[in-house]
Order: C-alpha cells, then sequence, then structure tokens
C-alpha cells in the first residue's frame, strides 16, 4: 500500500519562500508521475506541478518562474521550491501520485501567505 506524507508547509509574507517535502512508502512499481495539487478554500483541487520518472516536468501557468518540482521517483520523493509567493498561493498542497490506475494522496500540508 502506498502511503504520502507531505511536510515543509507554514505561513510565509507574500515575496518569501517555502520548501515542501514529500516522502512515499510502499512499492513504486508502475509509478511513473509524481506531484503537487493544491486546493484552496471554496475551490477545486488544482494541479501545481509534477515531474515524471525520465525527468519531464509540467507546471500550471500560475506558478511558471516561481516554482521548481525535483525529485526523484525510483527513491519515492518529490520536493516543490515555491519562491516569491503570492497571497493566492495560500491553499492546502497535496503530494499525489498514481499506481496501476490507483490514485494516492498525501494528508495535505497548509501554506498560508500573508500580504
Amino acid at each position: 500500500q502506498v502511503q504520502l506524507v507531505e511536510s515543509g508547509g507554514g505561513l510565509v509574507q507574500a515575496g518569501g519562500s517555502l520548501r515542501l517535502s514529500c516522502v512515499g512508502s510502499g512499492s513504486t512499481f508502475g509509478i511513473n508521475v509524481m506531484g503537487w495539487y493544491r486546493q484552496a478554500p471554496g475551490k477545486q483541487r488544482e494541479l501545481v506541478a509534477r515531474i515524471s520518472s525520465g525527468g519531464t516536468t509540467y507546471y500550471a501557468d500560475s506558478v511558471k518562474g516561481r516554482f521548481t518540482i525535483s525529485g526523484d521517483i525510483a527513491a519515492f520523493s518529490v520536493y516543490l521550491q515555491m519562491n516569491s509567493l503570492k497571497p493566492e498561493d495560500t491553499a492546502v498542497y497535496y503530494c499525489n501520485t498514481e499506481q496501476l490506475s490507483t490514485n494516492y494522496w498525501g494528508q495535505g500540508t497548509q501554506v498560508t501567505v500573508s500580504s
């Protein structure tokens, strides 16, 4: 059974930085992508960034140039470096992966950006 655990959230002023970490446990068989999603109050969960086992990355337009995803899927770890944070980045951030058509989520970590 895959389990994902996030850490690194917190309260930061606008313009500041945070680094989120996600460490997985269980088998990595069939896992090719890991990513970060976020959900703000009253809004749908949205994809922020993801990375493939080959190193290909994807970013939502809203975070391009500010956030950087890195990690090693074989080591079951993924990170999200968030710079130049804005109040609109405030949300619960979730680590995600898919294994053999089953989605797995971490418990989430709160990121709050004050203006």
